[in-house]
């Protein structure tokens, strides 16, 4: 054993020396500070565009965590790490309100139109996990392919749709419990007077659940992975039930008319549901835990998303057929269907079966948020300090515990409102650019692809944006009638089939999406639709985040990372002369 070694052997997981925060040079002392300050744009010039490689994000970056991750995941337990992330209250929350206001009996098409669109990102991300199965998800493909200063937004992105998620979820939990219990959402929270509206309602049951649940996440990862299916089979159960009871009591005559509110009703709702389906980004984290990546990935992560979008359609249908979408209560859909045809019980069943649901979305949210962390860290876009995995648990624990404090203090403070937004941007937001960047990987290498060609590819792809971005303005402005629509549409296929005419120059080794460039971009238009629908608010608090994590980039990140990338450079020109002379001797 080397001297390296031993003395990585020798030190205690639980130390906090300012060597363990800030290990760079740009962070010596004051006067190297302020040295670096003053060649903020030179080093950014460096750094912008510069691109990661498999071999950095998959050896390299590791040996900041000092112990390595467990791979202890089959195939069964991603699929159901899948299912325990995605379907949680929002199935049993948002169907009804939408059924009502907007689409009707059509609410199964705008789960199965919000369904497509997740199942493409999933198959997206399904390809980077096999090929890349890294800790860092979305954060490593981007860095990789799109370079690092659009990596570092993403993991800003990343880090706020942990701690908002996270939080949510947790007062989520609160309402629900407090609803069973004393048909009051607020009866176990406290109001405090001198707080600001949004923030005065204090949620302790909150903070407790996310302990809970984020402890069994730095517990262990096969544990977390077996109480979760345990318990999402239970889900499962309790759905056929409905379903069954739903069918065989439902009327067909309540699916007339299917259409009440016509397209628009349909694509609106489409919309709403989408946030049914996010969750599974969080089980492409697990990709380094998982025993065969190239077999597991597939079957868990693209096979679960597709099972949930059947599920959620008929779930859909069989609430429509139980009731008139005009007598569809908003709030509690399911409880009052099935009390109508004279099951009281069934509030309960569908309060646990929710409560459950949202408690499994934190703890997988929990393992993949901690690993997302993880990456970031050993990146050292935020400090090396939580990318420190544990030696027993093979757990990052130091990241888990910083994400527990944070969304702690959210969910105690914070409303839903005040924390829904933000969260839905940044989900869809990253998911456009990993289809970006899958493009990006099919269509160019460094060294390899011609500029000729690249200026080609460039040109195409701003042709799909762009169509995509006209499209969604054509719809949400009601201008122009369908002409506007049909010009887009064929923009967005001219620039698809301009990247099908073009040479792939890698192809995937183990398991592809399909009908590449076509599906990748098909997913660029659904989340840039998406996107579309949101407020304005929305995009308010997206820019001025983005703009908070730029200024720390400046600040911090930028010169943390120049210092590790010419760092790693220099050892790796160091290790290239060792070899010429040994070389030369031999």
């Amino acid at each position: 054993m080397d001297m390296d070694a031993q003395k990585q052997e020798q030190r205690s997981y639980w130390r906090w020396s300012k060597q363990d925060f800030f290990p760079e040079e740009s962070f010596a002392n004051f006067a190297s500070y302020r040295n670096a300050l003053s060649q903020t744009f030179p080093r950014l010039r460096d750094r912008i565009l510069d691109r990661s490689t498999q071999s950095k994000e998959l050896v390299e970056l590791k040996k900041e965590s000092e112990n390595e991750m467990k791979r202890c995941l089959s195939w069964w337990d991603l699929l159901w790490l899948c299912f325990g992330s995605v379907v949680g209250s929002g199935i049993f929350v948002i169907t009804g309100q939408e059924a009502r206001d907007h689409a009707g009996p059509a609410i199964a098409l705008s789960y199965a139109l919000s369904g497509v669109s997740a199942l493409l990102s999933a198959f997206c991300y399904t390809e980077f996990a096999v090929e890349i199965p890294v800790a860092g998800g979305s954060f490593s493909y981007l860095r990789i392919e799109l370079g690092d200063f659009i990596a570092f937004i993403a993991a800003g992105n990343i880090l706020l749709e942990a701690i908002v998620g996270a939080a949510g979820l947790g007062r989520s939990w609160t309402s629900y419990f407090a609803s069973m219990i004393k048909n009051d959402p607020d009866s176990f929270r406290f109001h405090v007077q001198g707080l600001a509206e949004g923030f005065n309602l204090l949620d302790p049951m909150a903070v407790a659940v996310l302990v809970v649940a984020n402890s069994i996440a730095m517990a262990g990862t096969k544990q977390a992975s077996c109480l979760n299916w345990i318990s999402s089979l239970i889900t499962t159960g309790v759905i056929v039930l409905i379903l069954a009871i739903g069918f065989s009591h439902g009327h067909l005559s309540n699916l007339v008319p299917f259409f009440p509110h016509g397209a628009s009703g349909v694509f609106t709702a489409a919309a709403v549901v989408y946030w049914s389906y996010t969750g599974f980004d969080m089980v492409a984290t697990m990709a380094e835990e998982t025993k065969k990546p190239s077999r597991d990935i597939p079957i868990g992560l693209a096979g679960s998303m597709t099972m949930i979008t059947v599920i959620y359609c008929l779930m859909a249908l069989a609430l429509t057929m139980m009731q008139k979408y005009t007598e569809i209560d908003r709030n509690a859909a399911y409880s009052v269907a099935l009390s109508s045809i004279g099951m009281e019980w069934a509030k309960y069943v569908v309060s646990i079966c929710a409560l459950k649901g949202m408690t499994t979305s934190m703890l997988v949210g929990a393992l993949g948020q901690a690993r997302y962390m993880t990456q970031i860290a050993r990146a050292h876009m935020i400090p090396p300090y939580f990318a420190l995995v544990h030696p027993k648990t093979g757990t990052p624990i130091n990241a888990t515990l910083l994400i527990t404090m944070v969304s702690s203090v959210a969910a105690f403070f914070s409303s839903l409102d005040v924390l829904s937004s933000v969260f839905s941007f940044s989900t869809l937001f990253i998911f456009m650019l990993v289809a970006i960047a899958l493009l990006v990987r099919r269509y160019y290498v460094k060294g390899e692809t011609p500029k000729s060609d690249l200026g080609k590819f460039l040109v195409c792809l701003f042709v799909i944006v762009a169509s995509c971005i006209g499209a969604t303005a054509a719809w949400h402005l009601n201008s122009g009638g369908w002409i506007g629509y049909v010009v887009a549409v064929i923009f967005w296929f001219l620039g698809t089939l301009g990247l099908q005419l073009l040479p792939q120059r890698r192809a995937p080794q183990h398991w592809g999406i399909p009908l590449v460039p076509y599906l990748p971009s098909l997913s660029i238009g659904m989340n840039i639709f998406l996107i579309g629908s949101l407020g304005s608010e929305a995009f308010w608090r997206f820019l001025i985040c983005t703009a908070v994590m730029i200024l720390y980039y400046l600040l911090v990140g930028l010169h943390a990372t120049f210092d590790v990338a010419h760092h790693l450079a220099q050892e790796s020109k160091i290790e290239d002369e060792k070899e010429n002379v040994d070389h030369g001797l031999s």
